[in-house]
């Protein structure tokens, strides 16, 4: 039986980034009639009662699934599509929140969202046709099919990209590389050029570390070896194989219907994400699709309709960090989990298969703040019966929200007063004062912003972070002596923090320039 929520039939909910910072359900037991008993004269001997029908227990399920969800929107601002198959059919799909807040469209399963690095397992595959073909090993260097490759990289494989164990570098941990980097266009050597010269962070082999880089180099392998560019391998060997007409890539100006707007959060509030270039999403991101074309991709995987079954077996076999090709594979509930999630310009998703129980899970949001992991995963604890846990307020957004209503005095008075009388009804850790403090930094309101982090310093004197947002401030009013000195005195607290000791540098190089 095949249920699911229509948008109409239960009301939505409509509800940053801090800078230093995955169905078979379970054994049902089918409707048990009572048994007869004869009754004595003497006692009416009652039958135990009936146990719930299949249907009865699903219908629970979904109820549970959408009130979990309705909980993610009220305290976690999620917002998009899930979708729970079993079997290859879909289970529960519904949508939440708006495709586009500021002209008030609502999410369906129609939608297109970016899938961030869930991309990788379409690299990964990819790399693996190419491998039945005969053009290329995964045991091969990968200096074989890059025309340039520093010396460095002389005895890493196609295996080592693929597996996050190459110790090449992780191109998005480059010092602004969210401010700046991501946003410039590149060709394919200029954004190989952008780690290429960089010393590696271990031998290759030796341990696991993501990295972005890898599958960068992926991509261009693949345009390499197969003569078509990433975007049209993808489209022609994969997603129309597939049945996937919904899938694209994003390096495109065409007006697309349906895609979705991805939104960057500040307290409880969207502003609209920052624009990526799609040049530096080689084999890593820049595709969308919809909740259906992505059960799709599932069951085009299951059925070995892409690759043979040994390749298939080769892609779920993990290496260090529990990573294969793509996929990461865990214990998830007492049962062997293979799941990718992916964080983009404002997008969070994520893929959970658990191939023994044919459940798929396929969560693809709207809102950088949504945890689609943690989404997938507790929606999965719900399909096999599981402990999960029902998102809360934190006290971040109850301050938030006061601060909206009436001002970040009220906001700061009610933290101390909640402090004083609750002192373990939340965690009073610096921090949530900071991400609120550079929340309201992120959209200009520096007042708010400096009144925040005086406030935590009060509160919290070794808060070097805080130091940090006031500097900021400092540096955006023009003040380069007040920022350095306060980045100073974050080091004099923590003389490791990255982030002081990045803006220390910008700031002193500036200085440098001017005569």
């Amino acid at each position: 039986m095949i249920f699911s929520l229509e948008n109409d039939q239960v009301p939505s909910a409509i509800s940053t980034r801090f800078p230093h910072m995955l169905l078979s359900l379970a054994a049902m037991m089918p409707a048990v009639a009572p048994v007869a008993v004869q009754a004595s004269p003497a006692s009416a001997v009652v039958p135990p009662p009936a146990l719930p029908s299949q249907a009865d227990a699903d219908r629970q399920k979904l109820q549970a699934m959408d009130a979990y969800l309705q909980a993610q929107v009220r305290n976690d601002m999620f917002s998009g599509v899930a979708l729970v198959a079993r079997n290859g059919e879909p289970f529960f799909v519904k949508s939440y929140g708006m495709a586009n807040y500021e002209l008030g469209a609502p999410n369906t399963a129609e939608n297109t969202y970016l899938l961030g690095s869930m991309v990788k397992q379409f690299t990964a595959v990819a790399i693996l046709q190419l491998q039945e073909q005969g053009k290329l090993k995964v045991s091969d260097p990968i200096c074989r099919y890059l025309e340039t490759c520093p010396q460095s990289w002389q005895g890493i494989t196609l295996h080592q990209l693929l597996t996050h164990t190459s110790g090449i570098p992780n191109v998005s941990s480059l010092p602004n590389w969210d401010e700046k980097l991501a946003m410039l266009s590149y060709t394919r050597p200029e954004l190989v050029a952008l780690f290429r010269d960089l010393p590696l962070d271990f031998a290759p082999g030796e341990k696991f570390d993501y990295s972005n880089s890898g599958y960068m180099l992926l991509g261009a392998i693949v345009e390499r070896v197969s003569g078509l560019r990433y975007d049209d391998y993808l489209a022609e060997k994969l997603f129309k194989p597939a049945g996937m007409a919904r899938t694209y890539s994003g390096e495109t100006r065409a007006l697309v219907p349906g895609r979705a707007t991805g939104y960057y959060s500040v307290g409880t509030d969207f502003i609209n994400a920052r624009l990526v270039s799609p040049t530096v999403d080689l084999g890593t991101s820049g595709v969308y699709s919809t909740v259906a074309d992505m059960l799709r991709w599932d069951k085009a995987l299951a059925a070995d309709r892409l690759i043979s079954r040994a390749s298939r077996d080769a892609m779920f076999t993990p290496d260090k960090g529990g990573y294969g090709y793509g996929w990461f594979m865990a214990e998830r509930h007492g049962r062997g989990a293979q799941f990718h999630s992916g964080s983009d310009n404002g997008f969070s998703t994520n893929i959970t298969r658990f191939p023994a129980d044919a459940l798929t899970v396929i969560i693809l949001s709207n809102s950088d703040r949504t945890n689609a992991g943690r989404v997938g995963n507790d929606l999965a604890a719900i399909a096999f019966g599981a402990p999960y846990r029902l998102p809360v307020e934190q006290l971040g957004d109850l301050l938030w929200n006061i601060m909206r209503d009436r001002g970040v005095a009220a906001a700061l008075a009610h933290h101390a007063e909640l402090k004083r009388t609750a002192p373990t009804a939340h965690d009073f850790g610096d921090e949530t004062l900071v991400t609120m403090g550079y929340d309201l930094f992120e959209v200009r309101r520096l007042a708010e912003a400096k009144a925040v982090f005086e406030y935590n310093l009060r509160q919290y004197p070794t808060s070097a972070y805080s130091y940090d947002g006031l500097a900021d401030i400092a540096a955006v009013k023009g003040d380069k002596a007040e920022a350095i000195a306060l980045f100073e005195k974050s080091l004099g607290i923590d003389p490791k923090n990255e982030y002081a000791i990045d803006g220390l540098a910008r700031l002193r190089a500036d200085g440098a320039k001017k005569p």
